[in-house]
């Protein structure tokens, strides 16, 4: 809303015979993405980068991933940065996104107290949700509709589990982000999934440590896509393409494998790799 409103008095100015500076009007885009991507500390690395390199300022909306493709939607994004495959293949497929591509990769996790009294410690996610349900032991969701927990669900539904059956007991629903769901987690001494990145990042962890990791159903796909202009004229196209290109080229794609913390790599680039397997699976010639 803010951003049509903003966008219809600058045509009222130019209108008028006004004329802003290009350098002052234009040369920021906005960005939708996941709270991972932000409460990681990602961001905070790899934009000031960008800004250097080509002068455009991001401004992030830090959403989970349902409410930032909802926030597109709407044309108050020029870019939409997420994890939620499925959701984003449907947003394309309405005609709200295009030229989506993938950009890196990590793992979901599940964390848990210690002493994991519902023995879910190993590498079987699904078999590890069934021992949390079958204990009733806390088990902290953000329930906000963001990519994390969509992917949660998904793996409740493999487990052949309602867990808004144990809704108020043992199954508790933050409705917020990562962060604030994982504060909820360590006061309670909860079971909790969660993205790699956000865990190595998070510091009031208490008594709460990996305790599910290494499954290949784990794996988080994060794709990056222009928000399309032709549904909402007043977005910055130009501008956001040079974003979507800078952060799947070397320069950005090398900022996203530099960005650690105590050394460990948060983030794994993979748009070379993904764009030579959808060459293959096309039958072009690499």
């Amino acid at each position: 809303m803010v951003r049509r409103m903003v966008h219809s008095l600058s045509m009222l100015v130019l209108a008028a015979g006004v004329a802003w500076p290009v350098a002052a009007q234009d040369k920021f885009i906005v960005v939708a993405s996941t709270t991972s991507t932000q409460d990681s500390g990602l961001f905070g690395h790899i934009l000031p980068i960008f800004k250097a390199r080509t002068g455009i300022e991001v401004r992030v909306v830090a959403q989970g991933t349902g409410q930032a493709l909802a926030t597109a939607r709407k044309g108050d994004a020029d870019v939409v940065f997420v994890h939620d495959k499925v959701a984003e293949a449907k947003f394309v497929e309405e005609g709200f996104g295009i030229d989506r591509r993938e950009v890196m990769y990590n793992d979901f996790v599940i964390v848990g107290p210690k002493a994991d009294p519902a023995k879910a410690a190993g590498k079987d996610a699904i078999g590890a949700l069934k021992r949390i349900e079958t204990a009733r032991q806390p088990f902290a969701s953000r329930g906000d509709k963001s990519g994390t927990h969509a992917a949660e669900l998904r793996y409740w539904k493999a487990a052949d589990i309602d867990p808004q059956a144990g809704k108020g007991t043992w199954y508790r629903e933050t409705g917020s982000g990562m962060g604030p769901t994982l504060n909820t987690a360590s006061a309670m001494n909860a079971y909790a999934f969660t993205d790699r990145g956000t865990w190595l990042s998070f510091k009031n962890r208490g008594d709460l440590t990996i305790l599910v990791e290494g499954d290949t159903k784990l794996f988080n796909q994060y794709g990056v896509m222009l928000v399309n202009p032709a549904k909402h004229p007043h977005l910055k196209k130009e501008l956001a393409q040079q974003f979507v290109d800078w952060l799947t080229g070397p320069e950005g794609q090398f900022a996203i494998a530099a960005y650690k913390i105590e050394g460990q790599q948060l983030f794994f680039p993979n748009y070379a790799e993904s764009k030579k397997t959808s060459q293959a699976e096309s039958g072009h010639k690499l």
